[in-house]
């Protein structure tokens, strides 16, 4: 398993801001698009028959200033979906982790870190506001992607050993 530069990376993203500010080494800053309030009856049970997930209500936005160009949220304590403007679509052989920014964090909200596949509709998380309020600006860059490409056959996590590999080239040499 290897990461993919931020940089090839950023070809498996739709929907960037700006390439320039949220590409890095090793991962991509992910923004936030739209935040929804849960409500509370979601339903899960063994089979699915009776699953229902929770609906959505968006959360209003609001200028701060007459100037501002992007409106602001404010989120109190609780539970809520975090829509990004961001889409991934990843090759086979390849997984991206998705983490919650620092910065999120030391203002008292996250998200899990969550493993994606495949190519995502919609990249989506639960963000959980700690503290009493917390003020997100559209566009701001809460989260973090980081992709990893994994070789081997297919249907397996991997492929030969690092000692393996060095086997065969040392045998090769001789």
């Amino acid at each position: 398993m290897e990461p993919v530069s931020g940089a090839e990376a950023a070809a498996r993203l739709k929907g960037m801001i700006s390439a320039k500010y949220q590409v890095h080494g090793y991962s991509i800053d992910l923004t936030a698009k739209q935040i929804y309030a849960l409500d509370p009856a979601g339903q899960v049970d063994f089979g699915g028959t009776e699953y229902a997930a929770s609906a959505r209500v968006p959360v209003a936005s609001l200028r701060r200033n007459r100037e501002d160009k992007y409106e602001w949220w404010d989120l109190s304590r609780g539970t809520y979906m975090l829509e990004f403007n961001e889409n991934v679509a990843l090759e086979p052989n390849e997984f991206a982790i998705l983490e919650p920014d620092e910065r999120l964090m030391r203002c008292g909200a996250f998200h899990g870190t969550s493993f994606l596949r495949g190519q995502g509709e919609r990249l989506e998380t639960l963000l959980v506001v700690g503290t009493l309020n917390v003020h997100i600006k559209q566009n701001a860059r809460v989260s973090r992607v980081r992709v990893f490409r994994f070789d081997g056959a297919p249907g397996t996590a991997g492929g030969e050993s690092t000692q393996k590999k060095a086997a065969k080239k040392k045998g090769a040499r001789r």
